[in-house]
Formats: C-alpha cells, sequence, structure tokens
C-alpha cells in the first residue's frame, strides 16, 4: 500500500474518463533522478513497470515534445521539463499567499526562510524568502528532500494518526546522510509523535553536520494543516535553545497571521 499525501482534493474520475497513457507518460519522466540522470528504454520500462516497447514510444514522445533528448540507446530530460514545475509555483495560491510573510520574517531575524509541503515521502521546498544577507542558505524553490532529515518532514508528519504514520515509516527508505541522521524507524516515529504535541520541531546535524532546522505547521481555517513554514540556518550560529526561542517565536507569529487566509 502506498500513502499518499497530497495538500489538495482529487476530484473523483470516472474511469472512462482517466487517460492512462498521460499518467504513464509522467511516471517515465519521474523515473529519472540523481541515481539514474540517463536511462535506457530497458531501464525506463524496469523503474516504471511497462514494456521496452511502451517506454520507448513514451520516450520518444517525450523528445518529440522537447521534454527529453537523446543520443539513439540512452534518454535524458530536457530542459522543458523544468515547466512543469515552475507552472506550480507561479500559479498556485499558496507560495504566492505565504511570500510577504517570509520575506518579513527574513528581514526581522536576516534569516531565510521558506514555506515546504510533503509529496509522498519528500519534504517539497515551494517558497523562499529572499535573504537580507548577500550569501544566504537554505532549499530553493523546487528542492525534494527526504522528509526524515529536515525539521518540517516531522511536522507535516504530524497531522497522520499512528495507523498512517506507521503506514508511512514502513515504506520510508531510512537513508542517513551523516552519522547523526535518525535512521531507525521507532526512533522516528517517536520524533513525529512529539513534534505533533509541541507543534513544532527543531533538526540538528540530520542532512548536513553544519545545518540546524526549524519548522512549525501552517494550519488553515479549518484547522487542517496543510504546510509548514521554517528555517535553516548555520548550526554553529545557534543552539537549539537559542533557535526556539528566536526563530520558532517568529514563526508561529507568521503561521497565526496567516491562519485566517489558508
Amino acid at each position: 500500500m502506498t500513502v499518499a499525501l497530497t495538500d489538495e482534493p482529487s476530484p473523483t474520475i470516472d474511469p472512462k474518463d482517466l487517460i492512462v497513457g498521460l499518467g504513464r507518460g509522467l511516471a517515465v519522466i519521474e523515473a529519472f533522478d540523481d541515481a539514474h540522470p540517463r536511462l535506457t528504454a530497458t531501464e525506463a520500462a524496469r523503474r516504471v513497470g511497462l514494456t521496452r516497447t511502451a517506454a520507448r514510444r513514451h520516450l520518444l514522445s517525450l523528445c518529440h515534445y522537447g521534454y527529453a533528448a537523446s543520443d539513439g540507446k540512452q534518454y535524458w530530460l530536457a530542459p522543458r521539463v523544468l515547466r512543469l514545475g515552475q507552472s506550480y509555483l507561479s500559479s498556485a495560491r499558496l507560495p504566492r499567499l505565504v511570500q510577504p510573510f517570509i520575506q518579513r520574517a527574513s528581514m526581522a531575524t536576516g534569516e531565510t526562510f521558506n514555506v515546504s509541503v510533503l509529496d509522498g515521502h519528500e519534504v517539497v521546498y515551494i517558497a523562499r524568502s529572499n535573504s537580507p544577507r548577500l550569501v544566504s542558505i537554505g532549499f530553493h524553490a523546487g528542492a525534494r528532500v527526504p522528509a526524515h532529515v529536515v525539521a518540517p518532514g516531522p511536522v507535516l508528519l504530524a497531522r497522520l494518526d499512528d495507523a498512517a504514520l506507521d503506514a508511512w515509516i514502513a515504506e520510508h527508505e531510512f537513508a542517513a546522510f551523516t552519522a547523526q541522521t535518525v535512521a531507525r524507524p521507532r526512533q522516528f516515529a517517536e520524533i513525529v509523535r512529539r513534534a505533533r504535541s509541541m507543534g513544532w520541531w527543531i533538526t540538528m546535524h540530520q542532512l548536513d553536520p553544519g545545518l540546524l532546522g526549524v519548522a512549525v505547521p501552517l494550519i488553515d481555517a479549518h484547522g487542517r494543516s496543510v504546510a509548514a513554514i521554517g528555517a535553516t540556518v548555520q548550526a554553529m550560529a545557534y543552539t537549539e535553545a537559542d533557535a526556539r526561542d528566536k526563530l520558532v517565536t517568529v514563526l508561529q507569529d507568521a503561521a497565526r497571521l496567516l491562519r485566517p487566509m489558508l
């Protein structure tokens, strides 16, 4: 069973209205990742669960429409694919709504703030403030990170009940990025429950040994958690207590102001 977590309701679809080929084409696009930047038709078929002939036709179609390129044997995604994600960032209401609030928080603290949502097993960053500093750190809009290594992960997963959380954890790949990464399922489940109880979370040295992350949930007017608002800072500049005292309050204030608008 796959636990699907989306922030927008999906309409009920009559099977006769479903374009199965479109779903398969999108699955072929998603087959490419950091570990598989180039694929043959056979490799794409294996990753998506298609026949080689079907995968090849999808790949050739993507090449025809400018979303992929090929040397005759291997295929890779073309820059045009970025339009798909950019269309969401440009048209979705949430990224535009939160931008003034995270910008205000950034100007007040000198740090870079962001808003993120959960897409399956990854945190996806959908908005980022412009930092007043010449050099800033943090995730740009469109970045995707495994949910167990960044502060928004436990915050976003806190909306699940225990049964749904257990199902999510059972399917998650707990890769270790540093010596301190929490990669044990039971330990991570406890982290999510603590984040649920506290209403915020701080991570240190999980994805990068030099980074500290903090996040709080964005709750809409109906009491539903729809996203997380957070910041990533240099761990050497903040103790965990400093982050709690100086950043959590700022994030909670922004979340409170946003709630009637969500």
